[in-house]
C-alpha cells in the first residue's frame, strides 16, 4: 500500500515519464520480414527459417540450446516482439545482454533470459541467468502474472534493460523486476530449447514477429508494485525504496543490532567484513537482535551455510531465562546436520517453521535447489491479519495463520507447548541465531506493512 506522499511522487514520476516518452528515440526494426540479415546462429543445431514474414525456430533431437543472435551488441534498450508457439509446448526464451566467448565452454551462450514457458509451471516472463547463476525471478514471485501467457496465440513480450534494472512484461502485464549489474552489454537472441533424446518433443515451433528495439532517450515504464529481486549486496534500489524497503543491516557496522545478553554487540561471536555479517561459530547462544521492533512486515535476506551448519532467523519473540525464543525460519544443512531428521515430518529442515511446519516441496532448477556454500535467498511475509509465509529462493515453501486454531494445535504438540503466549507477541525485534556454526548473512532488508 502506498502512502499519500509516495502516491504523489508516483503520479509526478508517471507524468514526467509520459512527457519524456513523447520525445523518446525511434523504434528500430530487428527483422526485415524476408531473411535473417543481421542475425547469426550460435551453439545448437535447431533450424531458424523465415516463413510468411515470421522467424520460425524448430526443436530437434540431440541438440543443445540453440540461439539466433543479433550481430549488433546492445546496452540499455527497450525491446518488444510477438511470439506464438505451436506443435508442442517446448520451453523457449529471449536472451538479452547475451555473451558467447570461444574461451568459455566453447562459446556457450550466457546471460539474462526472458523465459517462455508454456508448461503448467507457467513461468513465462521470468528472468533466468543462462549458463551462469540460474533463476533470478521464477514467476512464483508474481503469481498474478502466471496467467498472462497464452499458448497457441500471439503474445506480446517486452523487456526494459536500463542500467542494472531488468524488467519484463507479457501481454502488457508486468511479470519480473530484477536489479543486477553483472552484464551491461550483449546481443539479443531467440532461443530454441535443447532436446536430448525425446523424439516426441521434436518439431515444436516457435514463431516471432514484429521484433523492434529502442536504444536512445529511454524512459522506463512507471513503477509497479511487484516484488523486486535485487542481487546487489546490501543495496536498496530507488524502486524498492518507493515501496517502503530499507536495509535492516547497513552492510558495514553493528548499528541497529545488539546482543541478547546486554546492550553491546558481541564482536567475539559475530564478524563484519566485506559486506558480510558472519556468526563465527566459536560460541553458542550469542544471538543478536534488532534495536527496532516489528509487527506486520516483509523481510528478506541472503544467507550462506557452511557444511553442517545450523542457524535461524526468529520473529515474534518471547523473552525466556536464556534470552529469547520465537517463531523461527530454520537455516540448516539438511544433509549433514542431525536436526533435519528430528522433529516431525521434516519440520526442522531448511526453510521450515522450526518444530512446527515443514517446508513444502520445491521445484528443481539452478539457484532454486539449495546448495551449501552458495548464497541463497530467503523471505518472510507477515500481514496485519497474521497471515505468514516463508519463501526460499523465490518459492513459497509454507504459510499459516498465526494465532488460528490450527496454529495453536501445532504449538500444543511442539517443544513450545508449555510456553504461554508463544509466538503471539504483538511486535518484537528480529533475531539472528548463534547456534555454534559459521553462517554468513547479507542484504538484510525489511518493509514494515
Amino acid at each position: 500500500m502506498l502512502t499519500s506522499a509516495r502516491l504523489m511522487w508516483w503520479n509526478l514520476m508517471s507524468l514526467a515519464i509520459l512527457t519524456a516518452q513523447l520525445t523518446a528515440g525511434p523504434w528500430e526494426p530487428l527483422f526485415n520480414g524476408h531473411d535473417l540479415t543481421g542475425w547469426r546462429t550460435i551453439n545448437g543445431a535447431a533450424p531458424f527459417t523465415v516463413v510468411a514474414g515470421t522467424i520460425v525456430g524448430t526443436t530437434v533431437v540431440g541438440s543443445p540450446n540453440s540461439f539466433l543472435a543479433t550481430d549488433k551488441i546492445y546496452g540499455d534498450f527497450i525491446f518488444e516482439c510477438e511470439v506464438k508457439q505451436a506443435g508442442g509446448r517446448s520451453n523457449s526464451g529471449i536472451q538479452f545482454r547475451g555473451v558467447s566467448e570461444a574461451a568459455s565452454e566453447n562459446g556457450r551462450v550466457r546471460g539474462y533470459q526472458l523465459e517462455i514457458d508454456p508448461s503448467e509451471r507457467a513461468w513465462t516472463g521470468g528472468i533466468y541467468d543462462e549458463a551462469r547463476r540460474g533463476w533470478f525471478y521464477p514467476v512464483t514471485l508474481n503469481p498474478a502474472a502466471q496467467s498472462a501467457y497464452h499458448y497457441g496465440e500471439w503474445n506480446q513480450l517486452r523487456i526494459e534493460a536500463i542500467g542494472s534494472s531488468l524488467r519484463t512484461w507479457v501481454n502488457g502485464r508486468p511479470v519480473a523486476h530484477v536489479i543486477d549489474a553483472q552484464t551491461a552489454t550483449g546481443f539479443l537472441a531467440l532461443q530454441i530449447h535443447g532436446i536430448k533424446n525425446n523424439a516426441a518433443a521434436a518439431g515444436a515451433l516457435v514463431h516471432w514477429r514484429n521484433l523492434r528495439i529502442q536504444t536512445t532517450d529511454l524512459s522506463p515504464t512507471p513503477p509497479d508494485d511487484i516484488f523486486i529481486r535485487n542481487t546487489t549486496p546490501n543495496n536498496v534500489s530507488a524502486a524498492e525504496q518507493l515501496t517502503g524497503w530499507r536495509l535492516l543491516w547497513d552492510g558495514r557496522s553493528a548499528a541497529g543490532w545488539r546482543g541478547i545478553k546486554d546492550s553491546r554487540f558481541p564482536a567475539e561471536s559475530w564478524q563484519i567484513a566485506a559486506g558480510v555479517l558472519t556468526v563465527v561459530g566459536n560460541t553458542h547462544g550469542n544471538d543478536i537482535i534488532t534495536t527496532d521492533e516489528f509487527s506486520a512486515f516483509e523481510l528478506q535476506w541472503d544467507f550462506q551455510l557452511t557444511p553442517g551448519a545450523n542457524s535461524g532467523v526468529k520473529y515474534f519473540l518471547n523473552e525466556v531465562p536464556a534470552g529469547y525464543t520465537g517463531l523461527e525460519y530454520q537455516l540448516l544443512d539438511d544433509e549433514r546436520h542431525p536436526d533435519a531428521k528430528l522433529g516431525l515430518n521434516g519440520n526442522r529442515t531448511l526453510g521450515s517453521l522450526y518444530d512446527l511446519i515443514p517446508r513444502g516441496k520445491m521445484p528443481g532448477g539452478l539457484a532454486i535447489v539449495p546448495r551449501i556454500g552458495e548464497w541463497q535467498h530467503a523471505r518472510i511475509l507477515v500481514t496485519k491479519k497474521n497471515h505468514v509465509e516463508h519463501w526460499l529462493n523465490g518459492i513459497k515453501v509454507l504459510d499459516y495463520e498465526r494465532g488460528s486454531p490450527a496454529w495453536a494445535a501445532l504449538v500444543a504438540r511442539s517443544k513450545y507447548a508449555k510456553m504461554p503466549g508463544f509466538g503471539l507477541a504483538e511486535k518484537s525485534p528480529i533475531l539472528l541465531q548463534d547456534h555454534g556454526n559459521q553462517v554468513h548473512f547479507r542484504s538484510l532488508k525489511i518493509r514494515p506493512l
